[in-house]
This record gives C-alpha cells, sequence and structure tokens, in this order.
C-alpha cells in the first residue's frame, strides 16, 4: 500500500491558500477516484482505495503544516511502510510557477512541514512532490505569503499543477518514479 500526504493547514480560512496545494491535491484524487477522505486517525483526515491499481491511503494531517511529521510518525508506526511507500506533496516557493517537482528524497529546505516529517521519522528518503506556489514578493514576509491565496491567471495554473502532481502520483503507481520525473519535471506550464 501507498501512503499518500497532502500537506496543509485544516481550517475554512486555510482552504484556498498557497500552503494547502498538498490538501488541494489529496481532495482532487480523493473525488477523481473515488476515495472518500473522511476517516478520522492519526492525527489526519484519510480514505482508503485505489489508483493506478495500487492500493492507496490518501492523508490529510490535521495537526497544522508545522506538526506534519507527528501525523506521517504514527501512521508508519501503525502500517510499518517502507519510505519509498510513503509519497508527500507539498508546496514549493522556490521552484518557477507552472512547474512541479518531483524527488525521490532530500532535504526540507525551508519547508517547515517538510522539516517535522523529516524529524518525526528520522528519514528524509521518500518521494515528495513539489508544486510551485510562485515566488514572495518583496514586500511580503513567507508567513503571509504561504498563507495567502490565488487569484485570476495565477488560480487556473495552479489548478492545472494540482491536475499535473495527480497525474504524476498515478504514474509513479503504474510504471516508477523515474518515469514520473522524466515526464513531469521538464513540463512547464507558462511555456504553452
Amino acid at each position: 500500500m501507498y501512503f499518500i500526504v497532502g500537506l496543509g493547514n485544516p481550517g475554512l480560512q486555510y482552504e484556498n491558500t498557497r500552503h494547502n496545494v498538498g490538501f488541494l491535491t489529496i481532495d482532487y484524487l480523493s473525488e477523481k477516484h473515488n476515495i472518500p477522505v473522511k476517516k478520522l486517525k492519526h492525527k489526519a483526515l484519510y480514505g482508503q482505495g485505489e489508483i493506478s491499481g495500487q492500493k492507496v491511503m490518501l492523508i490529510k494531517p490535521q495537526t497544522y503544516m508545522n506538526n506534519s511529521g507527528e501525523s506521517v510518525r504514527d501512521f508508519k508506526n501503525f502500517y510499518k511502510f517502507n519510505d519509498d511507500e510513503l509519497i508527500v506533496i507539498q508546496d514549493d516557493i522556490d521552484i518557477d510557477f507552472g512547474k512541479i517537482r518531483i524527488k525521490k528524497k532530500g532535504s526540507a529546505g525551508t519547508h517547515n512541514g517538510m522539516k517535522s516529517i523529516i524529524y518525526q521519522t528520522q528519514t528524509d528518503k521518500f518521494p515528495r512532490i513539489k508544486i510551485s506556489v510562485g515566488q514572495k514578493p518583496e514586500y511580503m514576509d513567507l508567513a503571509s505569503f504561504v498563507l495567502s491565496g490565488f487569484h485570476g491567471e495565477d488560480l487556473d495554473i495552479v489548478r492545472e499543477e494540482i491536475i499535473m502532481a495527480a497525474d504524476a502520483i498515478e504514474m509513479m503507481l503504474e510504471t516508477n518514479i523515474d518515469k514520473a520525473m522524466n515526464k513531469y519535471n521538464s513540463i512547464d506550464l507558462l511555456e504553452k
């Protein structure tokens, strides 16, 4: 079974913010594959189902972003899954808008949710999908920026990024992560 974790903050005030694109991707996969994410366990909302012929658990930690690792740790301790069976979906301010980036492993960078997961699970050797949410304007602090929403064309672009991230997950489950990386890491939606 694969454990697909979308990062975000619970609560209506955070629902469509940049920091919640992980949650939004889980919502998209949930709807597309008819996997309701409504059960509550291990400090998360989750649902079980099948994507691309693989059993999956879609997970939205309810601990708030900076403590996301508590939920992931609890799932890992309970289900004893391997590192490569965890896929984390996160927002990213460092890649160009209109792109996603799939990585097999790596550091958390500046992302507090990812820092929490790496700290709580004591490993950074799990796949992650980074969804660009744009670069922070000079006049804004980071917290204000990631908790802000999308407007106009940016909203359309991030919707496409979310669909692309979901497609990448489907390909990872159907074939392997290398094929998904080769295909999706080179797509730039702004070049269309």
